[in-house]
């Protein structure tokens, strides 16, 4: 990267990360605390879960005690064990986030919540209402669009000049394709991924704040009402909001809930993988100045570079479940009614699992063997739309620069449950 002293700073944390984690007593570790991901230290935690402890408890944090399960296998195990380890909201939905007390059994309901946070068959039932945008022959429909976007937005980047990557390129690109998907007022795409970083950033200590976020929230979900009594009624249409106010399993009935929680599903899920990867790689390929050249000589590398930038990146940093049962994991029993963190993000780097888990290598040789989509009948709807985009975007800017650089430190998402990036100061070289 071309700032040195930002390069030694990271490996001075890197370093004393390492030596805190290995001198903290296992029953002591906290690996959700925001910390770790903001300064982007959490890595020598789970390494040390995963050697010594892969299936560790929390006795106590601020979300309660639960479960965490680091390693590959048992992450795929679990993911796709929907019978004993439950997604529903009534057991908690998919993070360890404890409810606000203000909260009622009735804001938990199976009726009222998205599909993400349901166990089969009204899971099902409410996935398969959107597919039908994702499918092969919509994809296809959608890439020239994608391309003809990128291009545009590329375009009018500055050369020479320091500018912020994540508001310029991966903001941009992944707020007009929501605006396609949802067909959203277009002028006021921005709104979408704003939403989503205010969702998913930790609690704030100022009162008035964090009332000003959940205003703007609730003003923002406003747009979507008029948009559902619109297209209510209309079974051609083909957008995102048509295809949830004209199915019974998705529409709200009588309670919209249901709709704005799909719709808060849809924005966040529409924009993070996408929008946090385009960053990430971008990053880790200052990061890795051999893997850059290597991806410059050959572009048609983007094929195994693409899915190892998801996985290096790993978006989602975990997902909860609750045990409907006792279920053992590693000679260990989780009981009945605890909650499991399934942490995508050290199941990635497990070299127990994949080869040289460790290294980003843009010719990886099976660069799809990774955690970051979920497996079983949660694994991501839109992937296949992710990839397509990443893909497109990284085609459309080897074309144009030879280099992209970092050149400061980026500010990360504060948050746990999405590994993202707020700002990333980058210059394209004269």
């Amino acid at each position: 990267m071309a700032d040195g002293a930002m390069t030694q700073s990271a490996q001075a944390r890197a370093e004393a990360a390492r030596a805190k984690a290995y001198a903290t007593p296992l029953e002591d570790f906290q690996v959700h605390d925001l910390e770790h991901f903001t300064s982007d230290t959490l890595w020598p935690w789970f390494e040390r879960l995963r050697n010594e402890d892969p299936v560790h408890y929390t006795a106590d944090s601020e979300y309660g005690p639960y479960w965490s399960l680091t390693r590959y296998t048992d992450i795929v195990a679990a993911d796709g064990d929907n019978h004993r380890l439950s997604s529903s909201s009534v057991h908690g939905g998919i993070t360890l986030f404890l409810p606000p007390e203000t909260a009622t059994a009735a804001d938990f309901s199976e009726d009222r919540t998205s599909f993400i946070s349901q166990d089969p068959p009204r899971h099902d039932d409410q996935r398969r209402a959107v597919s039908p945008i994702f499918s092969t022959p919509a994809l296809a429909e959608l890439e020239p669009l994608i391309r003809s976007r990128a291009a545009a937005i590329l375009d009018e980047l500055p050369i020479g000049e320091t500018f912020d990557f994540v508001d310029k390129v991966a903001i941009e690109l992944t707020s007009q394709m929501l605006a396609t998907l949802f067909d959203f007022p277009f002028e006021e795409r921005r709104v979408l991924p704003r939403f989503s970083d205010m969702l998913l950033s930790g609690p704030v200590s100022d009162p008035a704040e964090m009332m000003a976020r959940q205003a703007e929230m609730y003003m923002i979900l406003g747009k979507f009402v008029p948009l559902w009594n619109d297209r209510s009624g209309n079974r051609t249409g083909r957008d995102l909001i048509s295809l949830l106010a004209n199915n019974p399993a998705t529409d709200g009935g009588n309670d919209p809930q249901r709709y704005f929680n799909n719709i808060i599903l849809l924005i966040v899920a529409g924009s993070d993988t996408t929008r946090h990867s385009i960053t990430g790689g971008l990053l880790a390929l200052n990061q890795h100045p051999a893997e850059y050249e290597k991806l410059r000589k050959d572009p048609a590398l983007l094929e195994s570079a693409v899915p190892e930038f998801i996985r290096w990146q790993s978006p989602v940093a975990y997902m909860r479940r609750t045990a409907l049962e006792d279920v053992e994991f590693g000679g260990k029993t989780i009981r009945k009614g605890e909650k499991v963190a399934m942490w995508y993000v050290s199941g990635n780097r497990d070299e127990t699992a994949i080869e040289r888990a460790n290294e980003f290598i843009v010719d990886r040789a099976r660069p799809r063997q990774h955690a970051a989509f979920g497996f079983g009948i949660h694994r991501c709807l839109g992937q296949r739309l992710a990839e397509m985009q990443l893909k497109v975007v990284w085609e459309e800017m080897l074309k144009r620069f030879p280099l992209i650089e970092v050149v400061g430190e980026p500010v990360r998402l504060r948050s746990n449950f999405v590994k993202g990036y707020e700002q990333l100061p980058v210059r394209i070289p004269g």
